[in-house]
């Protein structure tokens, strides 16, 4: 068994009693079957139930031996674990349920949740950063979810250590939500217990993983996506040239959300994945001011220090370069060039009139692939992908 899209352009009905919650759990735990695959099989068989019968003669299909799917006792434990730890379960895609995970082809089908869920019902802006952050980062970290708080946002990040920790510091007032690579039960690190517990006063713990499931460094991929997929914009406070803020940057992209990036000091190893979002096109963030100009108004405007309006101060900055693209819109560009070419090289000419851009629109674009090793230029001034297997 795959992940593969499911076949179903309708979304499934959300389990309605106990018995189907159940049976939903009891598919998802069971091994080989993710998030796409659970809602393939649910759109292929039409429940849970149904498709828990089927997935051992399905096993078999695939050449897999001896398949068998998770223990009723499991699913009972794991119940009876999020009864003590005060957890609900919601389930896709039911009135609770984050609206933005819905539209993802790995959407989680199931969330455990503990804390308000009325912090659901906000818009949500992500701040992500460097574990080992410096005192500017943290500082900015703060002031970003306080101000973004105040104007009505629901703070979105992961509780790791550094900007995490910070940004939910910040915004436990106005309310902030953790997004859990192990179970929601399971304080990771142990040093947040004590922030863990004020954010459920305000806010919520979220996780799709089992209660109880100490996280591995494969489940923070995991945590990453539904960080970027629950939130309108990103923004990215300190992270290395290779980190798992990265990653999140990456999936914000994929999803079609904005990405913002607070630049740093060109010596400070923390600042260089930030400095390259924003040579990428992401835009620049000085202070909260910057990150909702790029979105729509929401609630009432972030106190101004200096007594000004918020609309006061952006009415002063300066406007944006002209035809300057976005690092959202860049990496479209990007895909779609690399969608276009194939190992036969393509001559400029034809990806020209193939993709309706203009020279100048292109030529900046191939450079940024070429650099990355994405593509390769061939004799005559041809064009094709690049492979793996193409070593220099």
């Amino acid at each position: 068994m795959t992940e593969e899209a499911h076949s179903s352009t309708h979304p499934p009905l959300p389990p309605t009693t106990e018995d189907t919650q159940f049976s939903w759990l009891r598919l998802l735990r069971s091994k080989r079957v993710g998030p796409v695959t659970f809602h393939r099989l649910l759109a292929e068989y039409g429940s849970a139930q149904n498709a828990l019968e089927a997935l051992p003669e399905v096993a078999r299909s695939a050449g897999i031996k001896g398949y068998e799917t998770c223990p009723a006792k499991a699913v009972d434990a794991e119940i009876k674990a999020a009864k003590a730890a005060k957890a609900r379960l919601l389930c896709f895609p039911d009135p609770d349920y984050p609206k933005l995970l819905t539209g993802l082809k790995d959407a989680p089908p199931l969330l455990w949740a503990i804390g308000d869920l009325s912090v659901l019902d906000r818009p949500m802006i992500a701040i992500v950063g460097a574990r080992n952050a410096s005192s500017l980062g943290l500082r900015m970290a703060r002031s970003l979810a306080q101000n973004l708080g105040e104007a009505g946002y629901t703070l979105i990040s992961g509780m790791a250590r550094g900007i995490d920790t910070a940004a939910h510091q910040a915004a436990l007032q106005t309310g902030t939500l953790a997004v859990l690579a192990g179970g929601a039960d399971v304080i990771y690190p142990a040093e947040n217990a004590r922030l863990a517990e004020d954010i459920c006063k305000t806010g919520l713990r979220l996780s799709e993983q089992p209660m109880g499931l100490t996280p591995q460094a494969r489940d923070f991929p995991k945590r990453n996506r539904i960080i970027a997929g629950m939130a309108r914009a990103v923004v990215v406070v300190e992270a290395a040239a290779k980190s798992g803020t990265l990653i999140t940057a990456q999936d914000a992209l994929d999803y079609g959300r904005e990405v913002l990036a607070v630049p740093g000091h060109p010596f400070d190893a923390r600042s260089s994945g930030c400095n390259r979002l924003i040579r990428d096109g992401a835009l620049l963030v000085r202070d909260a001011a910057d990150v909702l100009a790029a979105l729509p108004p929401c609630g009432p405007p972030p106190p101004d220090p200096a007594g000004n309006s918020l609309q006061e101060a952006l009415a002063d900055l300066p406007p944006p370069p002209p035809q300057r693209r976005s690092l959202a819109q860049t990496h479209a560009l990007h895909q779609q060039i690399l969608g276009r070419l194939g190992p036969s090289p393509t001559s400029e000419t034809e990806l020209l009139r193939d993709l309706s851009l203009p020279p100048h629109e292109l030529a900046p674009a191939l450079t940024d692939l070429e650099l990355e090793g994405a593509i390769r230029r061939q004799p005559g001034g041809l064009l094709s992908k690049a492979f793996p297997e193409d070593g220099d």
